[in-house]
């Protein structure tokens, strides 16, 4: 472990080397022989393009961005690695059909053996809600019952649904994992920090740091109205950032301090974004990083 007080993980990044089967591999590779703890997965289903739109698309993703599945990276990686865990960052889980979520998730948890928590959100991407066929406008409310429906069948042998977004008639998605996968809650906006207090395991924050430690106090006084609490207990609910900096991995080491200090319990670092050109330079910048964590 590399530091006391956090689990500290490490972004694949996506954008900049997907499509590149031997990226995956070494730096997958990488992060377990550094003594980084998980590994995270943004997820797209489809490349869009923004031109013309309306209503206009407002994220940063399009046609030329790449991203691999997230339960086919995990799942090969999982047969490559032995003590890496993997979470994705996050699953726009209310444009996937629930119950095929639910037998992809359970396999990744069965044959990782139990080294996957699933990081999920609403998306942004209304292009791609509607060629998976789902309604964006919905996403919210089908997201809290989907989070529901998986927990189900994860855990029963069978589930008899007749729910506002799914039907399921008394069926199950056997084999089962041993243990259910912990579900985070992704987001910005206070919808999300509610569903986390109410029903979430954790939150994966984003953004610069200031805001993420103000958004873990708002997540803290919600939980309380649900007699919940936030912390490093099996029970409460967790806390992660992903950590973005331009200053070099001295100034990672520092954010990450500065974030257990706040009461964070995971942090990530995110290496797109630096200019980074090769798998080499990804795995020399995290390694670098690693070791500026240990200075301490």
């Amino acid at each position: 472990m590399l530091h006391p007080d956090l689990e500290i993980g490490v972004v694949f990044p996506q954008i900049e080397r997907a499509g590149d089967a031997d990226a995956v591999r070494r730096i997958g590779a990488a992060a377990e022989d550094l003594g980084f703890d998980h590994l995270h997965a943004y997820d797209h289903v489809l490349g869009v393009e923004h031109d013309g739109r309306d209503p206009e698309l407002w994220g940063s993703y399009d046609e030329d961005d790449p991203f691999h599945d997230p339960f086919v990276l995990f799942g090969y990686l999982a047969g490559r690695t032995e003590r890496l865990k993997f979470c994705s960052a996050v699953l726009v889980l209310p444009q996937r059909q629930t119950a095929l979520v639910a037998r992809q998730a359970a396999d990744v948890a069965i044959l990782s053996e139990g080294r996957f928590r699933m990081g999920v959100g609403v998306g942004w991407n209304w292009v791609e809600y509607e060629a998976l066929g789902q309604d964006f406008h919905t996403r919210g409310k089908r997201l809290d019952e989907q989070i529901e429906t998986l927990r189900a069948l994860w855990s029963d042998k069978t589930v008899d649904l007749d729910g506002r977004f799914d039907t399921i008639p008394r069926a199950g998605t056997p084999p089962r994992p041993a243990a259910a996968p912990e579900i985070w809650i992704g987001g910005f906006g206070d919808a999300a920090f509610r569903r986390c207090a109410r029903a979430g395991d954790g939150f994966l924050f984003g953004g610069p740091l200031r805001t993420v430690v103000d958004g873990l106090e708002r997540l803290r006084t919600l939980a309380e109205e649900h007699d919940r609490s936030v912390g490093h207990g099996p029970d409460e609910i967790g806390a992660e950032s992903m950590l973005l900096s331009k200053k070099g991995p001295d100034d990672v080491a520092a954010k990450m301090r500065a974030w257990a200090d706040a009461g964070g319990t995971r942090a990530s670092v995110v290496t797109m974004g630096l200019g980074l050109d090769s798998t080499d330079a990804h795995v020399d910048y995290v390694s670098s990083v690693a070791e500026a964590i240990r200075k301490g």
